[in-house]
């Protein structure tokens, strides 16, 4: 049985992480949290005292300081601290060096984004296979467990694709991915994660239509679809990590995602990526100083952490799926609806940080179990999905499946290039 965290990050999504896990320290034991900004962790601290939520007092709950593009001092921290499962909630550029460091150690990797280089936006796809599958031999042959994308999009959507083939489905032919967020947090303009990583999503458009890479403009196509609890709401064809994954591991024609925008963030979007201030590129400015104009643009807009209070409205996540089982057209739709303000009141968080930052917990609860200590490299769609649902749903993020719901018809997709 494996026990003692270490979470590295500090963000939106670490505190959620921490606040759960420390809601189940009984079976995680120890929890470290560790960033560059010490007194960042120390804060998520005071809010999981604060709100009483150190299940066990006797297990540890403190905060280290650690560099985490540094693998020998991830190394020693997490032999200094004996954790046997690491919950990485860094940027996306810290993710290979985090893996490396759980490679010779032997402690459990998990991640919830894909793996970028900073100097690098939308590589060709899978995605996947350019950093994290690489070392995919190397974990099976130290027997160590390395769980990609375990948030929810990645990470939750890729449990349901599985729970579809399981259960409902003979055959599937599409998968559609719709995410939205129908909540308001009153700010003119702001992200609600990193608004680095956010707008560097937004270069390309890579999605799998007829078992081929497609390219498509950013925000060329849009949907409009009846969600249950939310309702009518606008989406785009947006590409996303799962989809690097879920091409090669299921069995279906098409997989995409689309991403709900509304018309004053689509505008505001447009015009900072025109003026560009959304780009990564270093450029030099009178002093002589080189900066990248999207960290000046992050450093304008506000932290999605202080975005929790006062935050309205709900989100919904889902998947449509359509296929035939036992020879019949099937159409389903499996989806969670969160609220904003029910996450704040529970652990001081908004909704898009509580659904990325609670299924790493229940993954890790599940190999502390033993039940998801593959000894290998998976993504989550490679796992049993049926315990790690139902562990969601007493942790506070519940699955709901409605059979013939509002069909999703996206129109033909024709390809700008393909892979």
């Amino acid at each position: 049985m494996r026990k003692n965290v270490l979470i590295v990050g500090a963000g939106g999504v670490g505190h959620v992480v921490a606040h759960k896990c420390a809601m189940n320290n009984n079976v995680l034991g120890d929890i470290c949290i560790a960033s560059r900004t010490q007194q960042k962790c120390d804060a998520i601290i005071e809010s999981i005292r604060r709100k009483n939520h150190l299940k066990d007092e006797t297990k540890k709950l403190y905060s280290r300081k650690v560099d985490a593009m540094n693998i020998p001092s991830l190394v020693q921290l997490i032999k200094d601290t004996q954790s046997e499962i690491v919950i990485n909630v860094g940027q996306a550029y810290v993710n290979m060096s985090v893996l490396e460091a759980c490679i010779e150690t032997g402690a459990v990797y998990m991640d919830t984004a894909i793996h970028e280089e900073p100097d690098k936006v939308c590589e060709n796809p899978p995605w996947y296979a350019n950093y994290e599958w690489k070392r995919r031999e190397r974990c099976a042959e130290k027997g160590v467990t390395a769980i990609l994308g375990i948030g929810f999009d990645p990470g939750v959507v890729n449990a349901w694709c599985a729970l579809a083939q399981q259960d409902y489905f003979d055959h599937i032919d599409t998968i559609d991915i719709l995410d939205v967020n129908a909540g308001s947090h009153g700010k003119f303009f702001a992200t609600n994660f990193d608004p680095e990583i956010n707008f560097r999503e937004f270069r390309k458009v890579w999605t799998w239509i007829d078992r081929k890479w497609v390219l498509q403009k950013v925000h060329s196509i849009k949907m409009d679809y009846d969600f249950p609890v939310v309702g009518n709401c606008p989406v785009y064809l947006t590409g996303h990590d799962e989809l690097h994954s879920l091409s090669k591991n299921m069995d279906a024609h098409s997989i995409r995602f689309w991403m709900g925008f509304s018309e004053h963030y689509i505008n505001v979007f447009t015009v900072l990526t025109k003026l560009g201030l959304t780009s990564e590129k270093p450029v030099k400015v009178t002093e002589g100083v080189e900066i990248a104009p999207l960290k000046v643009l992050k450093a304008l807009l506000p932290d999605p952490s202080s975005l929790a209070p006062g935050y309205v409205g709900k989100t919904c996540i889902g998947n449509f799926i359509r296929g035939t089982k036992d020879n019949k057209k099937r159409e389903i739709f499996i989806y969670n609806i969160c609220d904003h303000a029910e996450c704040y009141q529970e652990v001081e968080s908004q909704a898009i940080s509580y659904t990325a930052g609670v299924p790493p917990v229940a993954a890790a609860i599940l190999v502390a179990r033993g039940e998801w200590d593959v000894k290998q490299m998976v993504n989550v769609e490679e796992l049993n999905p049926q315990p790690f649902i139902k562990l969601l749903t007493s942790m506070g993020l519940p699955t709901e499946v409605l059979e013939n719901p509002v069909t999703f018809e996206p129109p033909v997709i024709e390809s700008l290039e393909s892979v």
